[in-house]
Parts: structure tokens; C-alpha cells; sequence
């Protein structure tokens, strides 16, 4: 069997989780904040400033065809590095995917290595999906990256948003945020491109 059939057939194995274990917490309203306007800009502004982070969580991934679901650990370690892991829900590795500003490095639970310079496209290889990775390490965060349509509640907090690249529209939303932490991250959110949907939970940050 071919390595990218592989691939697809571990995640189908560990896709025996349903899409609602995605969200536990309770999204705010926000038509109820009480946050005055002017503080709008200065959640963002911090959100600019982090260079440096770590979150764990989980992850789902839905269309007509496939379902998926995994743990994830992803680790910002500069602006343009990061190190994301996938595991099952038994806690074995499915997947590491290294990034740098000038190469890309997946290694598989056979300890195959892969090397590329697009992390959207070794993954849409290797697991048949894709995922906008160069957006999505902005938008984990709750910045609108590249995208100009969005929308940001009376907080400050990045509510939806719309980017359109690649012939492919995507509508992300963000359903909560952890407000424990400063600044505010998201907690729950969702991208959606046609009939594909991914959900993000993001259990813990560590800043």
C-alpha cells in the first residue's frame, strides 16, 4: 500500500471520536460585553507581540469523504518556527511536522521522513486534506493574518473572519476564548470551506 494510503488509514482508525468532543466550553456572548471600544485595538496589539507560545488540544476534520480526529501540541518557537504534533487518542504519535523559515520535515509514526518548503502541501500529500497551516499559526492566536474581512467583537477578540486563497474561501469563527490569560487566546473555533470543517479546542496555552 502506498505511504499516503497509510497515512490515511491511521487517521481513519483514530477518527472513532465524534466532533462534538471538540467543544467543551460555553462560547461568550458578544453582544454582552462591557468592554469599552477603545480597547479593541490593544488585544490585538498584544497578540501581535507573541512570538513565543505553546498550545495543546484537539483536533477534527470533516467532509463527505473522511473524518478525523486527533490530539494536537503545537509549538511556536520563533515567527517563523514552529513544531506540531499529532497523536491519537491513545496518546501514540501519528505525526511531527517541523517548520522553519527555509525547510519543512514530517515524520510519520513509521519514521519515515519527508522534506519540503510548503507545509500545506506535504501535509495534503501525505494525508489526503488540506489544511491552511501559513494562516492557521495566525489565526490560533485570534490575528486575522492575511485576511482583510473580519470582524472583531466589542472586547477586541477576533470574531470571524473570511480569506479566500488558493480558489479556496474559508470562514473561520471563533466561538470562545480563554479569558484567563493575558492576552485573552481562543478556546474554540472553527474553519469552514465548503462542505469541509475543521474544529479546533484549544485545551491549554503556555506564553
Amino acid at each position: 500500500m502506498p505511504e499516503r494510503g497509510y497515512a490515511i488509514l491511521r487517521l481513519l482508525l483514530i477518527a472513532v471520536m465524534p466532533l462534538t468532543a471538540c467543544s467543551i466550553h460555553t462560547p461568550y456572548d458578544i453582544s454582552k460585553s462591557q468592554h469599552a471600544p477603545e480597547s479593541r485595538n490593544h488585544h490585538q496589539q498584544l497578540l501581535s507581540r507573541l512570538t513565543r507560545y505553546q498550545t495543546r488540544g484537539s483536533f477534527a476534520y470533516r467532509s463527505q469523504e473522511l473524518k478525523i480526529f486527533a490530539n494536537f501540541n503545537w509549538q511556536q518557537t520563533s515567527v517563523n518556527h514552529y513544531r506540531l504534533i499529532l497523536t491519537n487518542p491513545f496518546g501514540s504519535i501519528e505525526m511531527v511536522l517541523n517548520v522553519t523559515s527555509n525547510v519543512v520535515q514530517i515524520v510519520n509514526k513509521r519514521g519515515f521522513l519527508y522534506i519540503s518548503d510548503d507545509p500545506e502541501v506535504i501535509i495534503q500529500k501525505l494525508i489526503g486534506i488540506y489544511i491552511p497551516l501559513n494562516s492557521l499559526r495566525h489565526w490560533m492566536i485570534g490575528l486575522p493574518g492575511d485576511a482583510t474581512d473580519f470582524t472583531l467583537d466589542s472586547r477586541g477578540y477576533l470574531h470571524q473572519l473570511r480569506y479566500s486563497h488558493n480558489g479556496q474561501h474559508w470562514t473561520v469563527t471563533y466561538q470562545s476564548y480563554h479569558e484567563d490569560s493575558v492576552p485573552a487566546l481562543p478556546s474554540t473555533m472553527e474553519l469552514i470551506q465548503g462542505d469541509k470543517l475543521i474544529k479546533l479546542n484549544m485545551h491549554s496555552w503556555n506564553l
